[in-house]
């Protein structure tokens, strides 16, 4: 097993470090240029004001996110969970995916997770003392699909479990429910946990989310991973959150009170409200970000990329083959200077680095003046070469 994640910086970190240093317009890390809503941050404001989470919280996060958590799935998925039992707080996804794969891997188990893969994901399974097994998603008619053939000729008697994310990063793709119900079948036949990874639960712009616990036999082997960060614009914050059956989620918590132990006391009371907020509100963070990722979509084709439209999330993926180009780091190296924007190559996301090499992603999470001026130089950059 490579460890690769081992030392260094992220590409994340030296591509925002490149950001600031050139003064690029920064499309490459994943969080908004604005705060979420208003009544939000003040009821953060209020918690602490009240003192409510400025010591220690509950080990499995506070009884009024829990209960919010478990009124969330039921609202949309029509999925109970108990509170008390079934719920579980994290410092954000990335602790619960982190915390969800120490408890449940043993040392040569496999993972199968579908590439290119949150970079996050090879740094976990392999702390775990697990293998991972990429399934690669391919681009063809305009978009990612997943081969569900290649999917079960990955499982093997090793095999533990399916490491899920939809919609995905960074493809942007949404599995439909055919997918998910074939991906079901197949955990259920060969008996494997699924951890599912869905903070872009309500980023989808074409088609729709369906939670791979809701299908038959996959809610006793399913952990389901959100945040508040990506659907409410608060990525500072770090407050996600599992669900799952008791057993899942007491290893998980296992695992999770050697990590933070606790976090994010008073935003924990804020997201709680934040999860009761009207339908509006959700329609209204879609409806936006489809009007954005539209602006850069159109842009980047305009400069000549080739675009892969995402259905969901808030990323672009982009081919720079047309562009003449082939090596996404050298690319995006050199981006800043060129044309005054930051990307990320897709490579970080691959254990098959050639697969990923022509590809790169931008992030459309920002102010839409911002992806226009950032549309405006990648054109004028790219139709002088």
């Amino acid at each position: 097993m490579t460890k690769e994640w081992l030392g260094g910086t992220t590409i994340f970190a030296e591509m925002s470090a490149l950001a600031v240093r050139t003064g690029a317009i920064n499309l490459g890390q994943g969080f908004p240029d604005t705060d979420g809503p208003e009544e939000i941050r003040e009821a953060a404001v209020r918690a602490l004001r009240d003192g409510r989470g400025n010591q220690y919280p509950p080990g499995p996060g506070v009884p009024e996110l829990r209960t919010a958590v478990a009124a969330h799935q039921r609202r949309f998925y029509g999925l109970t969970y108990d509170p008390d039992t079934e719920v579980l707080v994290t410092a954000g996804a990335t602790e619960a995916i982190a915390a969800a794969l120490l408890a449940l891997v043993e040392p040569g188990d496999e993972v199968i997770a579908l590439e290119p893969y949150y970079d996050s994901y090879a740094a976990c399974i392999g702390m775990a003392g697990g293998t991972r097994v990429p399934v690669t998603l391919r681009p063809h008619d305009g978009a990612y699909h997943l081969d569900l053939d290649e999917l079960r000729a990955a499982v093997t008697g090793r095999t533990r479990l399916i490491l899920l994310n939809t919609p995905h990063n960074p493809t942007g793709t949404v599995l439909g429910r055919e997918e998910l119900a074939a991906i079901a079948e197949l955990a259920v036949e060969r008996d494997l946990l699924v951890v599912t990874d869905e903070v872009y639960e309500h980023l989808v712009f074409e088609g729709e989310h369906v939670p791979i616990a809701s299908f038959p036999g996959m809610r006793e082997r399913t952990l389901t991973i959100s945040s508040a960060g990506k659907t409410f614009s608060f990525t500072g914050w770090k407050v996600g959150w599992v669900t799952g059956p008791p057993k899942l989620v007491t290893a998980v918590r296992s695992a999770k009170q050697f990590l933070t132990y606790v976090a994010s006391g008073p935003f924990q009371y804020a997201i709680a409200e934040a999860l009761r907020l009207p339908d509006s509100y959700f329609e209204k963070i879609r409806t936006d970000l489809r009007a954005k990722r539209d602006v850069l979509s159109a842009g980047l084709t305009a400069a000549g990329f080739e675009v892969y439209r995402p259905s969901g999330t808030y990323f672009v993926t982009t081919d720079i083959r047309p562009l003449g180009e082939t090596d996404g780091f050298t690319f995006c190296r050199a981006l800043p200077e060129r044309c005054g924007v930051v990307a990320i190559p897709n490579a970080v996301f691959y254990d098959h680095h050639d697969e990923g090499a022509p590809f790169v992603r931008f992030a459309f999470c920002k102010r839409k003046g911002v992806l226009a001026e950032a549309a405006d130089q990648l054109r004028e950059s790219f139709a002088r070469h």
